[in-house]
């Protein structure tokens, strides 16, 4: 174990540095029993004496943050961490997952305690992905000569009443070895994977056969729901991974589910859900309608971009707009609904850990957004599950009381993307935006620090510059 190489000022250093972070992370009394395990459980690892654990409850309460520097000094006068901190830090993870689960606290935690150290999130993730890979290898491994084991035995079993008894080898009886794991977790990890613990720890880790969110498809309609399976955007072997999930379909470059997430980055596992196709893209349709019949709105209004922007911020929408909402008004009412059923199967789908015992972080769009907002309220009372989620134009409730109820979820940062002038999702919602605040249309007023909002403004109108030109618009709407 790496950081049992610290000195024992510098091990208590490092479990001070996490108690007073956890502290100030998990809050909540949701977070309580979390808190004290992990700690508890982290003291033992660095081999510390019990005694600590009252001055460790203590940071835990958040007492000690102005301490936080002196930790930090002590930790980089180690020589263990002469040309950086990025060894125990790796470290730190081999511990939060030999369990056989990563909890995605525990990586929110990692992550802030990098940062503190000044180990970049990029080594981070380099170090996850090679350790995700190492265990998949054991695992497999292990699964293979298990397999060739079991073989053995009944065939031993099998002869034993003829007389004939063939003897199991010590070889074949022994604990397995995970070969290639000691690389990165050393020779007393590496023991543990291979034996018949570490073929349950991998199995935990990476949810039945190592298969994850591929190897989910719903069986059966369940409810409403006609359509749900994931597809790989990448695929590789990760300790956390992300699902994304789209908000409609169109023709041409964004007829698929996928499309929109290409350029979502290269780090990871990542998936996008699909989900009731032929709904998706009946609203897809409609709002390319809408769109088209918008030039012809505008030309028999006579009104310039300015005055529309200001007719429609004020929900008084021109006669003959209200006349063509007709052709959207039915679809996007169906996709409500499902976006919702779909949302409360997700959480069905991750409370089941279909993923394994991994951190996820959840990104959609519009109803994709929708999607995850239902899914992260079904999921009230599971705390370990979801790491950090992004909504982007997300049609739903921005109320305090709503967002407070989904921030107990997400371990790390919610991050609201909106956009004031988003007069589509503003028309389409001009039923209820009268009653209810729309999280996609202006920030979340709440006192959480994890809760992040962007105003997307200066891209979207960039975006509809660059539409209007397609549609011939640029004389009708002015300079």
């Amino acid at each position: 174990m790496i950081s049992r190489q610290l000195t024992e000022q510098g091990r208590f250093a490092f479990s001070a540095l996490c108690g007073v972070s956890l502290g100030q992370l998990f809050t909540g009394p949701e977070n309580s029993v979390f808190r004290e395990q992990y700690l508890q459980g982290l003291v033992r690892w660095l081999d510390l004496d019990e005694s600590v654990m009252p001055v460790m409850g203590a940071f835990l309460s958040g007492l000690g943050f102005e301490g936080s520097d002196t930790f930090l000094s002590i930790l980089q006068a180690e020589h263990l961490l002469s040309a950086g901190a990025t060894p125990i830090i790796q470290d730190l993870v081999s511990f939060s997952v030999k369990d056989g689960q990563y909890d995605a606290r525990a990586r929110v935690l990692i992550r802030h305690v990098s940062c503190l150290l000044r180990v970049s999130p990029r080594q981070l993730e380099e170090f996850e992905e090679t350790l995700g890979e190492r265990l998949r290898e054991a695992g497999e491994e292990s699964e293979e000569r298990g397999r060739k084991l079991r073989r053995y035995l009944l065939i031993g079993l099998a002869t034993v009443g003829g007389g004939t008894v063939i003897g199991v080898t010590g070889g074949l009886a022994a604990p397995l070895v995970a070969a290639g794991a000691s690389a990165v977790l050393g020779a007393g990890g590496a023991a543990v994977l291979g034996s018949a613990t570490g073929i349950a720890i991998m199995a935990s880790l990476f949810g039945a056969a190592g298969a994850g969110l591929t190897g989910y498809k719903m069986k059966k309609c369940v409810g409403a729901i006609e359509e749900f399976q994931f597809l790989p955007l990448n695929s590789g072997k990760h300790l956390h991974l992300t699902i994304a999930v789209t908000g409609w379909l169109c023709s041409g470059k964004y007829s698929s589910f996928q499309a929109p997430w290409c350029s979502l980055g290269e780090c990871g596992e990542q998936y996008c859900l699909v989900w009731e196709s032929r709904f998706l893209k009946d609203l897809g349709s409609a709002m390319t309608s809408l769109l088209d019949g918008l030039v012809s709105i505008v030309a028999q209004e006579a009104l310039k971009y300015t005055v529309l922007s200001g007719i429609l911020a004020a929900l008084t929408w021109p006669a003959s707009l209200l006349a063509a909402a007709s052709v959207i008004d039915n679809p996007w009412c169906v996709c409500l609904n499902r976006s919702a059923e779909v949302g409360k199967h997700l959480a069905q789908v991750l409370r089941s850990r279909q993923q394994g015992k991994r951190p996820v972080s959840l990104i959609g769009f519009s109803l994709g957004a929708r999607v995850i907002y239902y899914c992260l309220q079904e999921l009230a009372n599971d705390q370990g599950v979801v790491e950090d989620v992004v909504l982007l134009g997300a049609p739903v409730d921005g109320s305090e009381k709503a967002w407070e109820r989904m921030a107990r979820v997400v371990a790390g940062k919610i991050v609201n993307g909106y956009c004031r002038g988003d007069w589509l999702l503003g028309f389409l919602y001009r039923s209820s935006a009268a009653q209810l605040s729309v999280a996609g249309l202006q920030p979340i007023n709440i006192q959480d620090q994890r809760i992040i909002n962007v105003d997307l403004s200066s891209v979207t109108n960039k975006t509809c510059k660059s539409c209007t030109k397609n549609m011939s618009l640029k004389k009708l709407i002015g300079k």
